[in-house]
């Protein structure tokens, strides 16, 4: 999931090219992007597109609905239409508490039981006010269903008069939102750059936050896309050398080595870790066989 693409719920004339775009996720938002006063027609609108089977066209793409927040009027009805066959993630924007998140699941697995969907949707969970951000790790651990953490620098510095771009900011707070994400061993994923004019600026956000440790990048706009999926896809060196840690790890374990050096570096397991996991990622891409 290198990239993931924001879709407005009122564009349905938006949906089929973003199916056909290289996105590797697709977020259908009924949140910031519709306007409050078309709020029920956005949601109608996407409920209509996930039960018309269009879905099934795109199955190697990630289908993520970001809802209204839970002290909205329009929260409630969102989940109950838009669980959905077909819709892996649910972005739960502003949980502050386990309390929230522990009804954010309940409502979902109850709206998977009214609408007949058998494989229930994760949780996603926007980590974008001071509250969330101090409690990112309980929230992550809050529930089983519960499968990444997402940063919002926008609305976390934003209403607080700091500086969107301050680079000490931003990797205080993605640092912060990683390692509680790695307490609960599920992924952290980056959020929205909105000058879409700014390509470099997008381009070092995304190198950062990779460099952080974080899955992917929001996409607002298509132009976005390519930056991300190059950022987050592993490189042929880092596929190589992964390639060479993971063999040397074998015949380690084989001998009952516990630390031995690949190319001059020392390794052992927390290197394996990261080595298998590059290699799970370059397979997954198709990089490798």
């Amino acid at each position: 999931m290198r990239s993931k693409l924001f879709v407005p719920g009122s564009r349905p004339e938006l949906f089929g090219k973003a199916l056909a775009s290289a996105a590797d996720s697709l977020s259908f938002d009924l949140e910031d992007a519709v306007a409050e006063s078309r709020k029920d027609e956005a949601r109608g609108l996407l409920r209509d597109f996930l039960v018309s089977g269009q879905l099934r066209e795109t199955q190697k793409k990630t289908i993520i609905v970001r809802v209204n927040a839970m002290d909205t009027p329009h929260y409630e009805q969102d989940i109950a239409q838009v669980v959905r066959e077909g819709v892996h993630l649910i972005n739960l924007p502003k949980p502050e508490s386990v309390e929230d998140v522990e009804k954010a699941a309940g409502a979902i697995a109850y709206a998977a039981k009214a609408n007949g969907v058998k494989t229930l949707p994760g949780l996603l969970l926007n980590i974008e006010t001071p509250t969330s951000l101090r409690n990112a790790a309980a929230l992550a651990k809050a529930h089983p269903h519960v499968r990444g953490l997402q940063l919002g620098l926008g609305d976390l510095f934003e209403p607080y008069n700091i500086n969107r771009r301050e680079l000490s900011a931003i990797t205080q707070a993605m640092f912060a939102v990683r390692m509680a994400a790695a307490e609960a061993n599920i992924f952290a994923y980056d959020g929205a750059f909105a000058n879409i004019k700014d390509v470099e600026g997008f381009r070092a956000e995304a190198e950062l936050s990779r460099r952080l440790g974080f899955m992917g990048k929001t996409c607002i706009h298509p132009s976005q896309i390519e930056i991300a999926n190059a950022v987050f896809q592993p490189s042929q060196a880092e596929i190589e050398d992964a390639l060479k840690v993971v063999e040397a790890s074998r015949g380690a374990d084989q001998n009952a080595v516990g630390a031995y050096v690949v190319d001059g570096k020392m390794i052992d397991k927390p290197f394996v870790l990261r080595a298998e996991a590059i290699v799970a990622s370059a397979r997954a891409l198709g990089l490798i066989a």
